[in-house]
């Protein structure tokens, strides 16, 4: 995937901070309310417009009952950090749902794979 479908590193934990966030049924004025700051600085963040410091990302991390590393695992392109994130998903689920997605994943991945001809 290009630079430009992924974004910036930025713009990727920003989203990384979304998802977690709205796993955690939080809108942006509560976590701006339980850091202590504006909930434009929670937009910006999330927007990639401003990067977390490393003080804020354990705040945040604290917050959405996670690690720091978690929320910069969502952004890494190594196959182990990716596959941990698919588990993580995938425990969430119900096992029929679960099933579902192997099945397309695999069906994807077979697609994928094959030489163009």
């Amino acid at each position: 995937m290009s630079e430009a479908r992924q974004g910036t590193p930025s713009e990727r934990i920003g989203r990384a901070i979304a998802r977690h966030r709205l796993r955690c049924g939080l809108t942006q004025e509560q976590v701006a309310e339980r850091l202590g700051i504006g909930m434009e600085a929670v937009s910006r963040m999330e927007r990639g417009l401003v990067t977390p410091n490393i003080s804020r990302l354990f705040e945040l991390a604290s917050l959405f009952g996670c690690e720091a590393a978690d929320l910069l695992r969502d952004i890494s392109p190594l196959a182990d950090d990716q596959a941990r994130r698919i588990r993580d998903q995938l425990e969430r689920l119900r096992p029929s749902d679960r099933d579902w997605v192997i099945s397309l994943m695999d069906q994807l991945c077979e697609r994928l794979d094959r030489p163009d001809g």
